[in-house]
This record gives structure tokens, C-alpha cells and sequence, in this order.
């Protein structure tokens, strides 16, 4: 989370608030000043409590037109309702909610069958608060994995310069040398043979991203699984695979079943997903399986006692509430393979129109087009007279929120713009984003360059 000072930002701020809002007595709101720093001595009946609060909140934007994140922004009113109901439970309370816990069984079972997992009995999976958490667990399963080899050297961890940063955060905290693999021309994401170029004796995997954040893209994991599988030929290292497939693990399953990256290509020992990205359920809940017990070393599963029951755990955290799970279980339930199917190939259908429909207005070049992931990446043409950041800046002042920003080492120059393409975002809003995109852009021309400040890129790739 964003680490914040505790110092306060306007001491000297006036009172008052909306008269109206104080009930009974409409003068006592001329003092009122909303609590920054400490807490204020008398309490307040909680509809005025919470239409303060929601005016604040207002300056937050439209969470539906945000096209930087990749988390469920609209769910059915059915399952709010259910997750309401299930939000004071403790997911770790196994023996007091117990068909809780049945429900996180049988949504590891249901990903199980997904990503093909050769046994699924044998498989090891649990629920996290996303795939942040995920990849933290996969990962310290492969340094465990790794350190019973008896080797020396420094751990290090192959990954492409396009990997969420979580996966810095892993090698740091962990003390795991990164070996990140720059982006080179028009590639912009891990391939096998950079992939293998860095790989030695105390590489403990390499991970595989099934759907760049940077553009939408597929990394080639079964190619990166096949060169791996030639090293060890070469070398006699066994360097499993982690498939981070924060979005496209739960898009791949239902649009592109031909395609192998899963638990079919047995170098692959462990994957992760979002269920609050393309799982479809609000934040936060993400999920990790390991194909086999053996990929998980047991001396990272605690036995807990906890409430009177024991009770084998593996997290970073220990309560969280249970309404996430319950909400992907219920997803589960609504949609079937075919529900999924549909609502996904919808997603990409509109990332489809809408990237085809940017491409011909003429100044911007396309990177990808949605068309594996819903997401797609573009930018301005050299002769534009605008960049993207100057198109980002003005499509906010409609409401939409598009990201623009610089990709990583070696291609610093190329600049970007990011659409994600989430259920609930229609053919008719992408055709209101294109009318208003066109709009403006002979405003842009007009405008022409200005001196840009590279810092106030705005990188969204969560």
C-alpha cells in the first residue's frame, strides 16, 4: 500500500459544511471541519457521517470510465448483495465458517480443471488479496524449491523488464537477484532465448506473464517452457516455470483453449490469477496453484491452531474477509464456461472495434490490438504535433481516464497509451470514446507541441 506522513496538510482549515446536513439543528454545521488529524469529541448520526464522507468521495473519478485499471469496476446487483452479507466474515475463521472455507475448496478445484493440472487431487492452491500476494507465495516456493539444491551462489529470478512490480518487491524482499530482460525494438515482453540467455545454476524460475500489462500481450510460455526444457538437456538444471497470469489466466481458458501455457506444459510448477481482474469480482481476491504437493515444499505450510481447529495455512496475511471468495464462487456459479466465455469474448470483441476504430483516425499507431488480452496499447505518429500525454490530458477532462506513459530500460523513448477493456464497457461507450477522441483532436493540432515534463507520466499497470 502507498506509505503516507502523518502530518497535517491544511492546519488552519475554516468549519463549515452543508447546513442541511446537521439535522435538527442546521447551525451547528458553520463549526463543523471534517477530521484530518485526530478525532473529533462528539460523535455524528450516521447519514450525515456518510453524506460527508460521500461528498469527498465525489472528487474521486467515475470508476466505470477508468480505462487504466484492470480490476472489476461493475458487478450484478445480486452478488453486492452477497458480498454484503459475507463481509464480517473471517476468511481464516475455517472452523466458525466453515462452508467458507468449502467454497475457497471448491473455486481452487474449479481453477484447477481450468489450467489442466494433471491431478487434480494432487494440486495445492489457495485464495490471497490478489496476485500481488500470489506472486510472493509462488515465488518463495520456488527459492524454497531452489535452496534444497544445496547450491551457493545468489538466487535470481528471470523475468521481462514488463513484469507487475510486485515481482521487484518479491527479489527485494526476499533477497532474490532480479534478472529482468530489457524490451528491445518491437519486442516487448520475455522470449525464450532471452529468457534462457540469463539463466544459470541458481536460477530459481522464470516467470512468464500470460498478458502484459504494458500492451495486453501473451509472452510465449510454451516456447520459454521448451528452451528451458533444451537447457536442462544441455546443463542439468530443472528451472521450473511460474505463468503470472494475474488477467489472462482467466481469459485463456474460455477464448483461447488451443493455446498451451498452463499445467499441461509440465515445466510450468505454479500459476497465479486475478479474481478481481478478469475473474470478474471486486477487489481484493487473487488465487495461486501449485500443479503437485512437490511443488509446494510443505516447511512453508503452517499448521495452525487456531478457534479450536487446525489448520494448514500459506499467506503473508491472516484475516481478510470472506465476501471476495463467496463473490467469486458465486461468479462461478452464475457463468459456467459459457457465461465466461461470452462476457470475455464481448470484452475483446469492443477492445477489437475500439483499436481498429483508433488506428483509422489517423495520428496514432497501433502496438496491439486487443485481441488477446481486451487490452491494447498505441501511440502518436512522429508527425502528430501532440503526444500522448497531451491526448490523456485532454480525454480527462470528459471523464476518461486513460493512462499515458513511457515504457521501461531500452525503450524509454517509445511513449504510450493504455485502454483496458473490463466487462461492463460497451460497444456504445467505446463509440462515445472514439466520437470524443475526434473530437479533440483538432484541438490537439492546433495546440501543436509543447515542452513536455517526463515526469508526470502517468504509469498504470496494476
Amino acid at each position: 500500500m502507498v506509505l503516507h506522513q502523518g502530518k497535517a496538510d491544511r492546519p488552519d482549515r475554516a468549519g463549515g459544511t452543508n447546513p442541511m446536513y446537521a439535522g435538527a439543528n442546521p447551525a451547528l454545521a458553520a463549526s463543523f471541519v471534517m477530521p484530518h488529524d485526530k478525532l473529533r469529541d462528539d460523535p455524528l448520526p450516521p447519514d450525515t457521517a456518510l453524506q460527508l464522507v460521500r461528498d469527498e468521495l465525489m472528487l474521486d473519478g467515475n470508476a466505470r470510465l477508468n480505462l487504466a485499471t484492470f480490476v472489476t469496476t461493475w458487478m450484478e446487483p445480486q452478488a453486492r448483495e452477497l458480498m454484503a452479507e459475507c463481509v464480517d466474515k473471517n476468511m481464516i475463521d475455517k472452523d466458525e465458517y466453515p462452508q467458507t472455507a468449502e467454497l475457497e475448496r471448491r473455486c481452487v478445484n474449479i481453477l484447477a480443471d481450468l489450467w489442466h493440472a494433471p491431478d487434480p487431487t494432487d494440486v495445492m492452491g489457495c485464495s490471497t488479496t490478489g496476485s500481488s500476494e500470489a506472486c510472493m507465495l509462488a515465488g518463495m516456493a520456488l527459492k524454497r524449491r531452489w535452496s534444497r539444491l544445496g547450491r551457493s551462489g545468489k538466487p535470481n529470478l528471470v523475468m521481462g523488464a514488463n513484469v507487475q512490480v510486485c515481482w521487484e518487491k518479491f527479489c527485494e524482499y526476499w533477497e532474490v537477484e532480479p534478472r529482468l530482460v530489457p524490451m528491445e525494438g518491437d519486442r516487448y515482453h520475455l522470449g525464450p532465448e532471452e529468457a534462457v540467455a540469463r539463466c544459470d545454476e541458481n536460477t530459481i524460475g522464470v516467470v512468464a506473464i500470460l498478458g502484459s500489462t504494458f500492451d495486453g500481450s501473451y509472452e510465449p510460455v510454451a516456447e520459454i517452457a521448451a528452451a528451458l526444457d533444451a537447457l536442462q538437456e544441455r546443463s542439468g538444471w530443472d528451472i521450473p516455470v511460474h505463468v503470472d497470469g494475474a488477467s489472462g489466466a482467466m481469459i485463456a481458458p474460455f477464448l483461447d483453449e488451443d493455446l498451451e501455457w498452463d499445467f499441461r506444459l509440465p515445466r510450468v510448477a505454479s500459476i497465479n490469477t486475478s479474481g478481481h481482474k478478469y475473474g470478474l469480482v471486486y477487489p481484493g481476491v487473487g488465487w495461486v496453484l501449485w500443479r503437485d504437493q512437490a511443488a509446494l515444499p510443505s516447511e512453508l505450510v503452517f499448521n495452525v491452531n487456531y478457534l479450536g481447529g487446525d489448520m494448514p495455512t500459506f499467506a503473508l496475511n491472516f484475516s481478510r474477509p470472506g465476501a471476495e471468495v463467496a463473490a467469486q464462487y458465486y461468479t462461478f456459479v452464475r457463468l459456467g464456461r459459457e457465461g465466461f466465455r461470452a462476457v470475455h469474448q464481448a470484452s475483446r470483441d469492443v477492445a477489437t472495434h475500439l483499436s481498429s476504430g483508433i488506428e483509422a483516425l489517423g495520428p496514432f499507431s497501433l502496438l496491439t490490438r486487443g485481441d488477446q488480452l481486451p487490452v491494447f496499447a498505441f501511440t502518436t505518429g512522429a508527425d502528430a504535433g501532440f503526444d500522448v500525454f497531451d491526448v490523456s490530458r485532454r480525454l480527462r477532462e470528459r471523464g476518461w481516464l486513460v493512462p499515458a506513459y513511457t515504457f521501461p530500460e531500452n525503450r524509454t523513448d517509445l511513449a504510450v497509451l493504455r485502454i483496458v477493456v473490463r466487462n461492463g464497457f460497451t460497444h456504445d461507450l467505446a463509440d462515445l470514446l472514439l466520437a470524443d477522441l475526434a473530437r479533440v483532436l483538432p484541438e490537439l493540432e492546433k495546440e501543436g507541441g509543447r515542452p513536455k515534463d517526463p515526469a508526470k507520466a502517468t504509469a498504470f499497470h496494476h
